[in-house]
């Protein structure tokens, strides 16, 4: 298995989809409302006009948007999409570090807090920014180890996040850091925290997803020593888009 491989296993086992279809080249995905991730449809495998059409018609079936992620190496599916009217939409780059390189600075206490099943205030986090009740749903299927994290700042609730393990890699998930702390490092014990916990767990790769629009987070975690190690967007139908 190559490294992009285990990346988007991992990706795949630590955010997980409520249903996934094997339907001929595609790995089809039945998202649950859990977001893009957990609804693209993927192949490894080359494809034709006939196979999009199938696929598309395929989610339509499954009451979803036809969606397709590309992987790096799939020039040719991106431009088939392209010219049958599929837009591009949220390119994401995907980072990684050393689990070690995170671990070089002690947490202040009472600054991180690792915390499973994830607290009242913890949901209201994500609330606020956009994850509700389908991608915590998300996080409950998640089968092998797992966390959410609290920060705190100033003495007050700062941001939370979630973290899952696949094959030694992982993944930090749903980062974040309510609006009057951001600035403030707590992005950055976040990730400290993860890692901690994640050495913990015997994972020795820390990695994270976020799309290329979030400068902020993007400056964040190339701040931390986290290398870019692979990119993937995906593919709408214009009439799908909103």
């Amino acid at each position: 298995m190559t490294s992009d491989d285990r990346i988007f296993a991992a990706v795949d086992e630590t955010w997980p989809a409520a249903e996934i279809r094997k339907s001929g080249p595609w790995v089809l995905r039945r998202g649950d409302g859990g977001g893009k991730r957990v609804s693209a449809a993927t192949t490894d495998s080359a494809v034709n006009d006939a196979d999009i059409d199938a696929a598309a018609a395929a989610m339509r079936d499954m009451g979803q948007t036809p969606m397709f992620m590309l992987r790096p190496g799939q020039a040719a599916l991106d431009d088939a999409l392209a010219a049958r009217g599929y837009d591009l939409v949220d390119p994401v780059t995907v980072y990684s570090c050393r689990t070690e390189a995170l671990t070089d600075t002690a947490i202040p206490p009472v600054t991180l807090f690792s915390i499973w099943e994830p607290l009242a205030i913890m949901v209201e986090i994500w609330a606020k920014g956009g994850i509700g009740p389908a991608r915590l749903r998300v996080m409950d299927r998640v089968k092998g180890p797992k966390t959410g994290l609290l920060a705190r700042w100033n003495e007050q609730p700062g941001g939370t996040a979630f973290a899952a393990i696949h094959d030694g890699i992982a993944m930090v998930h749903a980062v974040e850091v309510l609006p009057h702390q951001r600035g403030l490092g707590v992005g950055s014990w976040i990730m400290r925290g993860a890692a901690f916990w994640a050495l913990e767990h015997g994972a020795e790769t820390l990695a994270v997803l976020c799309t290329d629009v979030n400068i902020g987070a993007n400056a964040l975690y190339s701040s931390l020593g986290f290398k870019s190690v692979g990119h993937y967007h995906y593919r709408i139908a214009k009439e799908d888009l909103s």
